[in-house]
């Protein structure tokens, strides 16, 4: 695979085993990976990388004063061409904690059930490769 073609996806979780499992499952859906541990890191990185990230796959619960919730709306205001997946296995999203756009996925998950929600949510456009793919 060519990896210039390749999109890019910023995972923002601050347990680094999560962080890394679902890093590698983007990377199997045909991501490359930005990591940050907290809201305000991923920030930062969407402040250089914005143009080349098309998804924001985060976690609810981070240190800091800006978790996943207020973080996809950071995301949705400042660069709406981004897709947002919001993620927690112990927070269910209330009216109004996500923007209009972002999609919420329970924790545990593997790679079938991102794969298939990123299927499901992804506009074709912004799909790579292994998710265009029949299952």
């Amino acid at each position: 695979m060519d990896l210039s073609t390749e999109p890019y996806a910023l995972v923002v979780d601050d347990d680094t085993l999560i962080l890394m499992d679902a890093c590698h499952i983007l990377r199997e859906a045909g991501f490359r990976c930005h990591e940050a541990g907290t809201g305000h890191e991923a920030v930062t990185l969407l402040d250089v990388h914005a143009d080349n990230v098309i998804l924001v796959f985060s976690d609810v619960e981070m240190p800091g004063d800006m978790n996943g919730f207020a973080l996809a709306h950071h995301v949705a205001t400042h660069w709406p061409h981004i897709e947002i997946v919001i993620s927690s296995g112990r927070r269910k999203p209330e009216a109004g904690d996500m923007p209009e756009k972002a999609t919420f996925l329970s924790k545990p998950f593997n790679t079938r059930i991102v794969h298939d929600h990123l299927r499901e949510t992804l506009p074709n456009g912004k799909k790579p490769g292994p998710l265009k793919q029949a299952v």
